[in-house]
């Protein structure tokens, strides 16, 4: 039986995390779930969350994803996220900028199209606000 289990967070930016992890806690759209290795092959979608990877090496990593899906199986996990930040990385007075600016182009907006993007990028932001309350 295996320790680790191959681990890879891709986004469509980058390959974000790579390597053999221990345990990985999924934001699940169904509610959160654990990967070990010897998991049952598992596919889910992911709601916006905290993504919790720890390392065979000992190093533990809270990532905020947003969008896409997991594929599960014994010896392997991917995640493929729309988004990915670490959450280090995540400056919560910064993004209370974001959100009051966000706020005032959704105000602004009188086109369909430009009021969805507007409302769209506003939601976004509220659910990274949201995760981080969580914490």
């Amino acid at each position: 039986m295996a320790d680790t289990l191959n681990f890879e967070l891709v986004s469509p930016e980058k390959l974000l995390l790579s390597g053999d992890a221990v345990e990985v806690t999924v934001p699940g759209s169904e509610g959160e779930f654990g990967v070990m290795p010897m998991h049952a092959p598992f596919i889910s979608t992911l709601r916006p969350g905290i993504l919790k990877v720890k390392m065979g090496d000992g190093a533990e990593h809270d990532i905020f994803v947003r969008g896409g899906f997991a594929e599960a199986g014994p010896e392997a996990l991917t995640v493929l996220a729309e988004e990915a930040v670490p959450v280090a990385d995540m400056d919560t007075s910064k993004l209370q900028q974001l959100i009051q600016d966000a706020e005032e182009d959704v105000r602004d907006a009188t086109e369909g199209e430009t009021r969805s993007k507007a409302e769209m990028h506003l939601a976004h932001l509220k659910d990274v606000e949201a995760v981080l309350a969580r914490r």
